[in-house]
């Protein structure tokens, strides 16, 4: 995406089901947990940049010593940070097992969280996993989560109505004191036959939104919780060794050498409970919904070395061959198709290959190559921020001699476009400078026409270029009084029974076609004084659901949503844009 987007984070929670002797006799280290741990977030990476957090659990503490290390970091960098401090401790102790195991990062249970902030807080509080400690055992609860919810003013009023004294508004803040609460309430009834999935629906079964929780209790039990949707993913594996969940399949696979078809698909709604024994059981925790996973995270955010979303992410390219050949006129010799990096790149391939395919059977050569180059650094190096704006198009590189001037068309295709503003001011700039006859911009990715409140920072529609070109298309046809019925329906709602609304804005959309729309949002992205003819080109909505079957959470392009806090996101959204109230609709 040659936007930058925040997005979801990363989270991964790990149980050695033998005790650490065992892994002293097999692998030849205590630390093997902690091993498996930092290579489960390095794998995951990208999904955290803002901070990262490391916690172990040990089972049996010494009274007098406490029974989880924590460490977190919000530095540059913050994983290699995280890292560095564990890993110098550990050398500083020896190399000896016997050593070692004494050590704070040495135990049975490990939680690790990369936070990718969408807003608020950046300080080193806002990283997870998130601690309620106590002097029970049972009672101390660590938390961790990739989630987002829509209704955390409800979550605030059931604590307040519970005599508690919230300190924070913030989700995090709000699941960790409900459920540590729902936790006591059950300890308090019997505090030796805990029932963690009936915790779990008692303090999660209301809320509105989109999470994949982990937690770790201070005596050896632990859980992990998905939204009954899927929206967020999580995946699982376990056998006689481990037990473990994570938001990407890959990285489960990287660390446990273990196939595709071994680690499997948390299961929505369900809680995954391990005991205190290292026993694995899956329980009924949330009420039924519909499935409707986030399809986003296959077009972009997750890493493209699952093997499903690598096949998705190629379907994706292969369904834009028909608009790209009617673009360009089926015109080979004078078209050169490339790709922006680096999200894109797979889906180029799956471009490329059907465009081979058709060339050869007309006895054609299709031309191709890496026409952009992303210099990630280049503002780093440059201070003031007068001088970073000056220079923000030469983020991007161009390779020179691909383009023959006043003759070729240039097509370079993009997962997907949100904001515009990359390609506006930095990209297109930098491929007209090569002077095509015509620049086709694909996206992979149908037009983004709606806000997200799931975990994407896109809470604005000012921010979505797709919607600023529908705007553009109501004036243009003098049509303004529709967006004006459109707010005063959208305040109605608001006001009314939040479990009935409606999308107020979809009416805006249903005004134009596709087509009115791609040529709008053109107009749109084309900077002042580019020479070449423009053209964008998007996926359809169709083809999107045909490449991706299992992921129907589309809301992002359809205005679907999946849970009612979504529909009173986007109509707070319009009444936002319709009062210039520069704030996010959550």
């Amino acid at each position: 995406m040659s936007d930058s987007v925040k997005h979801e984070c990363a989270v991964s929670m790990l149980r050695l089901r033998r005790g650490i002797d065992h892994f002293v006799r097999k692998y030849n280290t205590p630390l093997y947990g902690y091993e498996r741990l930092a290579l489960l977030l390095e794998k995951q990476h990208n999904r955290g940049q803002d901070g990262a957090g490391m916690a172990c659990v040990r089972l049996n503490p010494e009274p007098g010593e406490p029974c989880y290390a924590l460490e977190k970091s919000n530095r540059k960098m913050p994983l290699a940070d995280l890292l560095e401090r564990i890993g110098k401790d550990m050398v500083s102790r020896g190399d000896s097992p016997e050593v070692l195991k004494e050590h704070p990062f040495c135990g049975e249970l490990y939680l690790g969280h990369l936070r990718y902030g969408t807003f608020g807080q950046q300080g080193i509080d806002a990283c997870h996993p998130f601690v309620r400690p106590s002097s029970f055992l049972n009672r101390t609860l660590l938390m961790a989560g990739n989630f987002n919810l829509t209704d955390t003013r409800k979550v605030f009023q059931r604590l307040l109505d519970t005599g508690h004294h919230p300190v924070s508004r913030a989700d995090g803040y709000l699941i960790l004191q409900m459920i540590s609460y729902c936790l006591g309430k059950a300890i308090d009834r019997n505090a030796y036959n805990v029932n963690l999935a009936e915790v779990l629906a008692e303090a999660c079964g209301e809320f509105d939104g989109a999470f994949t929780l982990c937690g770790l209790l201070g005596d050896g039990s632990s859980f992990a919780i998905r939204d009954a949707a899927g929206i967020r993913p999580g995946y699982f594996y376990f056998d006689d060794e481990v037990a473990v969940v994570s938001s990407e399949r890959p990285a489960i696979q990287a660390a446990f050498d273990c196939t595709t078809a071994e680690v499997r698909e948390l299961p929505p709604g369900e809680a995954l409970i391990i005991g205190r024994d290292g026993k694995v059981e899956f329980q009924p925790c949330l009420p039924k919904k519909p499935l409707r996973r986030c399809v986003f995270e296959r077009i972009y955010f997750s890493r493209p070395n699952d093997a499903d979303i690598h096949r998705e992410r190629r379907a994706l390219g292969q369904k834009l061959v028909p608009s790209l050949l009617k673009e360009v006129n089926s015109d080979f010799e004078n078209t050169l198709f490339s790709y922006i990096p680096n999200t894109a790149q797979v889906s180029f391939h799956g471009l490329l290959d059907t465009l081979n395919r058709i060339a050869c059977n007309n006895g054609q050569i299709v031309r191709f190559g890496q026409i952009a180059i992303k210099d990630a650094k280049f503002r780093t190096f440059i201070a003031d921020a007068a001088s970073r704006r000056k220079f923000y198009m030469h983020i991007y590189d161009v390779t020179y001699g691909l383009i023959r001037p006043g003759t070729d068309t240039l097509v370079a295709l993009d997962d997907s476009i949100v904001r515009g503003n990359t390609l506006k001011n930095a990209i297109l700039p930098i491929f007209d400078r090569l002077n095509p006859k015509k620049i086709v911009i694909a996206s992979a990715a149908p037009p983004i026409k709606y806000p997200d409140c799931y975990g994407i920072d896109m809470a604005s529609l000012k921010e979505l270029v797709a919607f600023e070109a529908a705007v553009d298309l109501l004036k243009e046809n003098g049509r303004t009084a529709i967006l004006e019925r459109c707010f005063e329906n959208a305040k109605r709602e608001l006001a009314g029974d939040p479990e009935a609304m409606t999308n107020c804005v979809r009416p805006i959309y249903d005004e134009f076609s596709d087509a009115e729309l791609s040529a709008a949002i053109g107009r749109r992205l084309r900077p002042e004084g580019m020479r070449a003819e423009f053209a964008v080109v998007f996926q359809s909505c169709a083809d999107l659901a045909e490449c991706c079957p299992e992921h129907t959470g589309d809301w992002y392009f359809t205005g679907n949503y999946p849970t009612p806090g979504g529909f009173r996101v986007v109509n707070r959204a319009l009444v936002n844009y319709m009062e210039n109230i520069d704030a996010r609709a959550y």
